[in-house]
């Protein structure tokens, strides 16, 4: 499915981030978009974190964004 949304726990499995990580990044506006549909709720869309996943390429080390 296209805009399937997921979990934290699952974008934790597809980029190897912690928990804690995720969070900081969430929390700090660099991760990938997130949706809050209640307070307690965080999800993301697959196709989102892939492309987040994708737009961080680099061709050295030495390289940040």
């Amino acid at each position: 499915m296209t805009g399937e949304f997921i979990q934290p726990a699952e974008v934790v499995e597809l980029t190897g981030l912690s928990v804690a990580a995720l969070a900081q990044l969430r929390y700090h506006g660099k991760g990938p978009r997130f949706y809050k549909p209640t307070p307690r709720t965080v999800l993301y869309k697959r196709t989102e974190v892939l492309a987040w996943v994708e737009a961080s390429v680099r061709t050295k080390t030495g390289v940040f964004a």
